[in-house]
This record gives structure tokens, C-alpha cells and sequence, in this order.
């Protein structure tokens, strides 16, 4: 099947990491990753009835752990700064990255598309705050690559 890219947008909250949690429970409570065990291509675990209940339900089959979920789900943690990238961590656009790769250090919706080669590895995420017009912080854009 390959890696897929999967990308979410989610209220701004202080607290990165509280954000990927949240998102996590949203995404598993709604059914919306692959589901390994039935390996049915195109369909989400929501088309499945019997879909695990709670990811340690999820996570606890080979095939999951092997296979991933192609979403969020297949990552588990928000890099502190300066921390090296591992499997299954998210890591933050920091204001010096956001100006080297975008001339800009408040990032915005409109510089979704120029973030996206920032994610350029399988099993590893990222995430930029982005902002409203007045410059606040507005909404956290998570997006990667996982899955095989």
C-alpha cells in the first residue's frame, strides 16, 4: 500500500502536545484511519462495525502495529525543541525554520502548501501554528506521511 500523507487543522491551543491528543481521540472516536485487520483498501475503520474500541484494543494487533493507520494515529508524541525527529513523533515549525523556508515567521493558511515538503520522511509528523490576520495564533496544522 505505501505511506500516505494525511493532514488536519485544529483550534490553536497553547499546549502542542494536548492538541495532538486531543485530535488522536477525534480521529479514533470517528473512525477516520485504515483499519489493517480487514485490509479492505479505501475504506476507513468507520465502515467497520467491529472495529477496535480503544486504540490499546487497536494497537495490540500485529498487523496495525506493522501496518500503521495512514493518520495521526501513527504518531504519538510532540517534539520538545531541539529534540532529534524519531518514528512516530511530531516535530514543531519553529519561527527560524518558518523564516529560512518561508520569509515569514507568523505562518498563516496561505502557507500551507509552501510547509508541506517540510514532512518529506514516513512515519514522522509535523505541525505549525498558524495565524489570523491580526497575527494571533488561530488554529495548528498537523500533517505527514505514515503507514506501509
Amino acid at each position: 500500500m505505501g505511506a500516505s500523507g494525511w493532514h488536519y487543522y485544529v483550534a490553536y491551543q497553547p499546549d502542542l502536545q494536548a492538541a495532538l491528543d486531543g485530535l488522536r481521540r477525534q480521529v479514533f472516536e470517528a473512525g477516520d484511519y485504515w483499519w489493517a485487520v480487514p485490509y479492505e483498501y479505501g475504506k476507513s475503520a468507520a465502515d467497520f462495525p467491529n472495529r477496535p474500541r480503544t486504540e490499546a484494543e487497536l494497537w495490540a494487533d500485529e498487523s496495525v502495529q506493522e501496518s500503521g493507520t495512514h493518520s495521526i494515529l501513527d504518531m504519538s508524541r510532540v517534539l520538545a525543541d531541539g529534540e532529534e525527529p524519531d518514528y512516530g513523533t511530531v516535530q514543531p515549525v519553529v519561527e527560524a525554520e518558518a523564516l529560512e523556508h518561508l520569509g515569514v515567521t507568523k505562518l498563516t493558511r496561505s502557507h500551507v502548501e509552501a510547509l508541506k515538503p517540510l514532512a518529506s520522511r514516513s512515519w514522522f509528523g509535523r505541525c505549525a501554528v498558524l495565524h489570523d490576520p491580526e497575527g494571533n495564533p488561530s488554529e495548528i496544522y498537523f500533517w505527514g506521511f505514515s503507514g506501509d
